[in-house]
């Protein structure tokens, strides 16, 4: 097990708590999730099953309905409190018309242990999620053995930019883990197309949120469930010295009043295609201009 292996239990216990204040802190996923929108208009696609993993409090169950019309929608998330509130927003079973009635089910799991037959689903959505897997590998052979032949695997995640200046900053005084690794665009696709997608599409925008002060940064990262889950942390309080230090660590970054966190999102989309993969297959960057 490594420094930045995720200790789930401990992350299922932040998201738990965090149920209740996500919603108002989470800015940066609700843009990220009409930015995921408009990419897949882009696409000609019709599921009658989809399967939001990683849905947190059910953001994006609304638009799902409303756009696609599945027969069947599930909603997973290994935080019960989250998919609580994920029912509790969606909880109108049926569209306006009853000849496009969908039916909604939700599933408390690891999104690295699927519960989901195999072949069944038509459409994987997943946004911002991805982040809190140990195995990619595993978790894009889930989701492809999932899916219907031609299904769509659409997904939003950080990438290795993420949170760079609090990385940087809790580098300068402190030996241990404080931040999770991300994973670059490119080996993102490549795991895609290692673990059998076709086609995978990627991109990446960077985002820059600013606040006034340090106290109000950690703030929002602890209100979104986003605390330190990594089995390297620091075992114990880190008191008041340690918060006194990285805040003045982080008071470098400031430029024209404000304290910036960045934020590097990867949107993809890959899809299930049940032929043999070509060694020779190019995966498709469209870097930001």
């Amino acid at each position: 097990m490594t420094k930045h292996h995720i200790d789930k239990k401990r992350a299922q216990a932040a998201f738990n708590k965090a149920s209740a204040t996500y919603e108002d802190a989470a800015v940066l996923q609700k843009h990220v999730l009409g930015e995921m929108f408009l990419r897949l208009k882009l696409l000609k696609i019709n599921p009658e099953t989809i399967l939001d993993l990683g849905c947190g409090p059910g953001n994006a169950g609304p638009d799902l309905k409303a756009n696609y019309k599945p027969r069947d929608l599930i909603y997973l998330d290994f935080a019960y409190d989250m998919l609580k509130k994920a029912e509790e927003k969606n909880k109108d079973h049926f569209l306006k018309s009853f000849s496009n009635r969908t039916t909604q089910q939700f599933i408390c799991a690891d999104i690295e242990a699927i519960p989901v037959l195999e072949n069944s689903v038509d459409m994987i959505w997943s946004n911002l999620s991805l982040q809190w897997c140990n195995d990619l590998d595993q978790v894009f052979t889930q989701i492809e053995k999932t899916l219907t032949h031609n299904g769509l695997f659409v997904f939003s995640t950080f990438g290795p930019g993420t949170l760079h200046e609090l990385r940087a900053s809790l580098a300068s005084f402190s030996q241990y883990s404080h931040v999770n690794e991300f994973i670059d665009m490119h080996d993102i696709g490549d795991a895609l197309v290692r673990c059998g997608f076709s086609d995978p599409v990627l991109d990446v925008d960077l985002y820059t949120l600013t606040y006034s002060t340090f106290k109000d940064i950690m703030y929002d990262l602890k209100h979104i469930g986003a605390r330190n889950a990594l089995s390297g942390r620091a075992k114990g309080m880190t008191g008041k010295s340690f918060l006194y230090h990285l805040e003045k660590s982080y008071e470098t970054y400031r430029t024209d009043t404000k304290l910036p966190a960045s934020y590097e999102v990867v949107y993809g989309h890959a899809w299930k295609v049940n032929k043999p993969i070509d060694e020779s297959s190019v995966v498709k960057f469209y870097p930001k201009q």
